[in-house]
């Protein structure tokens, strides 16, 4: 099935959505590696405030090539989900109802997507460069340091997915 969706996700959209479902998905997310993730971690170990409110949002894990003239963002293709597992339970405990990547996730993962009713879309490796066309505003908000891994956020309109992981904890790459 195909869906259109929007964030912040809501408990009714990410209960609509099932495993191989067609996604595209308008508005804000936010893009976050594996060395923006460990800094989210030890800024909510420390007590202190996060650069973006997580309940409801969607964090791509996405390094961006620098953009060339006239663009907005370069190649923004997904990475290997797994590298940000370690990270992943706490951040949806704490609200974060979706994720997007490529490849499988940990059975600790699954788990966490299951108890916070949350969603994990794959997005196509190597399509990079179309994948940035849906990218229609971005800036740094956090970790600028980090250079093409520091935070972003992101208005995307019409960007594809699919559902890789439902909220049920049915898996695309293992079912």
């Amino acid at each position: 099935m195909d869906h259109k969706i929007t964030t912040p996700l809501t408990a009714e959209t990410i209960q609509q959505l099932k495993t191989g479902d067609m996604v595209k998905i308008t508005g804000i997310i936010y893009s976050a590696r594996d060395a923006a993730h460990k800094k989210l971690i030890e800024l909510i170990e420390a007590g202190k405030e996060l650069p973006f409110e997580l309940n409801g949002n969607v964090i791509y894990y996405l390094g961006p090539t620098p953009a060339r003239d006239g663009q907005v963002i370069g190649s923004a293709g997904p990475t290997t989900s797994s590298r940000m597992d370690k990270y992943t339970p706490k951040l949806l405990e704490l609200g974060l109802k979706g994720m997007i990547g490529k490849g499988r996730r940990s059975p600790k993962v699954i788990q966490a997507i299951v108890e916070n009713r949350a969603v994990y879309l794959a997005a196509v490796g190597g399509a990079g460069a179309l994948l940035s066309k849906c990218i229609k505003s971005s800036k740094v908000i956090a970790f600028d340091e980090l250079g093409t891994e520091a935070v972003r956020e992101m208005y995307v309109e019409d960007f594809p997915a699919i559902v890789a992981i439902d909220s049920e904890g049915n898996n695309i790459y293992k079912d």
